[in-house]
């Protein structure tokens, strides 16, 4: 994996046959964008409904102390996934790992919508993982591939629009199909959306790579893939070890970190912890906002429905406002102009994570009206808009053309990363602090008498790491 040196940021090729005067919706890319719109509108959807379904979906499979698995078990796959779909995509096109992911993904689904126990549960949302990470890297090398660099922004931006519907309905459909038809069918339901992708996208994708063939390259790269392994099952031992807190848990701990450190070396680009400037530090940055906004936001339903016993529908509509103000949040850096202020962008997306991150934990004094997790959320989305469309627009400008998979993929590794570490994190304090006890599961956070305190702890935490973020964002730009 290379870095694209400071003069070819501005140099990237316009593919072949391009009309430089059409949009994303021009004639040339409409079929296309809207492909790409629906298999980001059905994972978008999945994400809402499955957020709004899960309190219910542990506590009816006895699994709360588990709750965070659920999360990160998703993220744990999608590290392996994630190298396999780089590779695969530099050296046989996209076409391929975007639909095998989707088949993957919906099987996830399947299978946690028919989990007998929670570990079965967390299985289904591994598989899911796995067809997450094929999709999610063959999504932005179609972009870097298919699209010249002045429309890759309105691209993301569409990206974050995607989220807009399913954060209004996700939440309603889901939380009525939960009360009045059971959790499973949140899941069940799902893959019957992936037919809509398969269709609008097959002929616009498959039109793509004829008019751009890849040449056929090396085999895939044995070392990239058995380092990805080693990620994925480190980062399971750690969740593993953190889960149980004991003397027993230092020797999975101990193994997981063994595996894990080299792994992360040798997958991202040099200097990426040590936030080198420019693309290790554009990398890093996508790590410490995904795991710092969702580790939270696996939380708020919830602490929504334990602390302030809201139902599962009104605990998922708590997201909502975040869904929607992303989408502001994208489009307002997708502007012209805008690319003067990149910089700016990210540090001010930070800030605003973490007021809403910490915003978020007021609703745990019962003096505070209930409503102000929504208004929290609503700040953090225009945030996270800022933030990551700023940070995939950097990474394209700063890849060679022949590394936009690999540095696609690390992008979405430190993603992963971010997700498995942090929310593995939540989980922990979850379970330390009395959130996961078996009185919490049954009876709710009142019972529990630890939960309000778990709840705090991870939203503080989190806007901590926001904030960090923010300090870390001036690194962005390389040295002349």
């Amino acid at each position: 994996m290379t870095t694209a040196s400071p003069t070819s940021v501005d140099s990237t090729p316009v593919p072949s046959g391009a009309d430089p005067g059409g949009g994303v919706l021009g004639g040339r890319y409409r079929a296309l964008t809207l492909g790409i719109v629906s298999v980001v509108l059905v994972i978008a959807f999945e994400a809402t409904a499955v957020n709004t379904a899960m309190p219910t979906a542990a506590r009816q499979l006895n699994g709360l102390g588990l709750y965070a698995f659920a999360f990160s078990g998703y993220f744990t796959t999608t590290l392996f996934a994630l190298v396999v779909s780089g590779q695969w995509c530099d050296r046989r096109g996209p076409l391929r790992p975007l639909f095998t992911g989707i088949a993957v993904f919906g099987a996830g689904l399947v299978v946690a919508g028919t989990a007998p126990g929670m570990w079965v549960f967390v299985a289904g949302r591994a598989i899911q993982g796995l067809g997450g990470g094929l999709v999610i890297v063959a999504l932005y090398v179609v972009v870097g591939r298919a699209y010249p660099e002045r429309l890759r922004p309105s691209v993301f931006a569409a990206f974050s629009s995607a989220w807009v519907l399913p954060s209004i309905v996700g939440p309603l459909v889901s939380g009525a199909v939960t009360q009045h038809l059971g959790w499973r069918w949140v899941f069940l339901a799902v893959p019957v959306l992936i037919l809509l992708p398969l269709a609008v996208m097959g002929p616009a994708l498959a039109r793509s790579e004829r008019e751009h063939p890849v040449p056929r390259g090396a085999d895939f790269d044995r070392r990239r893939t058995l380092l990805a392994a080693m990620a994925a099952v480190g980062a399971g031992l750690l969740q593993y070890a953190g889960q149980r807190r004991d003397l027993v848990g230092l020797l999975p701990g101990i193994a997981g970190a063994v595996l894990l450190v080299p792994a992360v070396l040798g997958l991202l680009p040099k200097r990426t912890l040590r936030a080198g400037r420019g693309l290790p530090t554009v990398i890093l940055l996508r790590g410490v906002a995904a795991g710092a906004f969702f580790a939270a936001e696996a939380f708020i339903p919830l602490m929504m429905t334990t602390e302030r016993d809201f139902s599962p529908t009104l605990a998922g509509l708590t997201l909502t406002s975040g869904g929607l103000s992303w989408a502001l949040g994208s489009w307002l850096q997708g502007r012209p102009g805008a690319e003067r202020y990149r910089g700016a962008m990210i540090r001010g997306g930070f800030v605003l994570t973490a007021v809403a991150i910490a915003g978020a934990a007021l609703v745990l004094i019962p003096a505070v009206p209930s409503w102000t997790a929504s208004v929290a959320w609503g700040v953090g989305g225009v945030g996270m808009g800022l933030t990551v469309a700023s940070v995939s627009v950097l990474m394209m400008r700063l890849s060679a053309p022949e590394d936009a998979g690999a540095n696609s993929a690390a992008l979405q590794m430190s993603d992963a990363l971010g997700n498995v570490l942090l929310t593995g994190l939540a989980g922990v304090l979850f379970a330390a602090l009395g959130g996961g006890s078996p009185a919490a599961a049954h009876e709710g956070a009142g019972a529990a008498g630890g939960s309000p305190g778990a709840f705090a702890a991870i939203l503080l935490v989190m806007a901590a790491v926001a904030v960090l973020g923010a300090l870390l964002s001036s690194r962005v730009r390389a040295r002349a």
